[in-house]
């Protein structure tokens, strides 16, 4: 026990040299345990004690909830999109390098500021997975999506500790400008099936999440290659962040799309036909697979040959 406060003292000793001065006193910043525990903490109830506490009782209506939730959430991530763009990638930012400012300017303050909030949205994002429990979707609490939101915020919160601003903002900049875009798809398709007609761009919507890792990818790692005064480690971290979700959603969009062309191109005769319920939810196709993202709800009908 000795060698363990010994530990988190060393610790908290690096964080307070090292840290951003102007994060340190803020909410959760002060050391990286909290937030840790807060992530652990929603692993444990969406995987074990939510459906435990759900087993035997019925799946809650959560219909105006959703809506509400994700309107919120657009609000959340337009704002968000808003102070990255006036704290800096409007008119201040370069898009080759951009070093972290650490003085008390007002527009570098103002992103230091949209950096904590940045990490506090990836808190709310949680209520993704706990709408799925609540409503007894325990197929889509799949492992790629509780891994996606469970390790968000620790990963943000290194940014906000030592970066908050300068180059990997990028990152940012871009996942509200998507997320703005998607919570909009959740909410009217929480709406109901008479809005199923204005839903045919999932597709799309599914492509933009992926050409925004391929952009970040791109943005971060011409840093290995031009001198520029920014830490080399967070080029890393963030770059490698973006191969690894754009290769979770290059998977989903292989599940939930390529396997149904070649399904439909499919010469064998088709005798007897039988209609089956697929749910798309949040992002999440039946068999569990998850974008990470996701909390809508849109009912479409297929047609499967019999035998399948």
């Amino acid at each position: 026990m000795a060698l363990v406060l010994q530990y988190i003292s060393d610790m908290n000793s690096y964080m307070d040299k090292y840290g951003d001065p102007r994060t340190n006193p803020w909410f959760l910043m002060s050391s990286p345990l909290p937030t840790l525990m807060i992530c652990l903490s929603y692993v444990y109830l969406v995987k074990v004690l939510g459906p435990r506490y759900m087993e035997n009782r019925k799946p809650f209506e959560l219909t105006n909830v959703l809506i509400v939730y994700n309107f919120l959430q657009v609000l959340f991530s337009s704002w968000l999109f808003y102070e990255s763009l006036m704290g800096g990638w409007l008119k201040h930012y370069s898009l080759r390098c951009q070093p972290v400012d650490y003085t008390d300017n007002p527009i570098a303050n103002r992103m230091v500021h949209a950096c904590w909030w940045y990490y506090f949205s990836k808190f709310t994002e949680f209520f993704d997975t706990i709408f799925f429990v609540l409503r007894k979707k325990f197929d889509h609490v799949s492992t790629l999506h509780v891994i996606h939101h469970g390790v968000m915020p620790m990963s943000v919160w290194f940014g906000v500790k030592f970066t908050p601003g300068g180059h990997s903002t990028f990152f940012g900049l871009l996942n509200t400008f998507v997320h703005i875009i998607m919570y909009t798809y959740y909410m009217v398709s929480a709406m109901g099936p008479r809005w199923k007609r204005f839903l045919w761009w999932k597709k799309y919507l599914t492509t933009l999440q992926m050409a925004q890792f391929i952009g970040i990818m791109l943005h971060a790692f011409q840093l290995l290659f031009i001198e520029c005064d920014y830490p080399r480690a967070f080029v890393w971290w963030i770059g490698m962040h973006a191969v690894m979700f754009f290769f979770l959603f290059k998977d989903f969009y292989n599940q939930s799309y390529s396997k149904s062309k070649v399904r439909a191109s499919s010469p064998a005769p088709v005798t007897t036909t039988i209609s089956e319920d697929v749910t798309y939810k949040n992002g999440s196709v039946k068999n569990g697979f998850s974008n990470g993202h996701t909390n809508g709800l849109v009912r479409a009908r297929t047609v499967l040959p019999a035998g399948n």
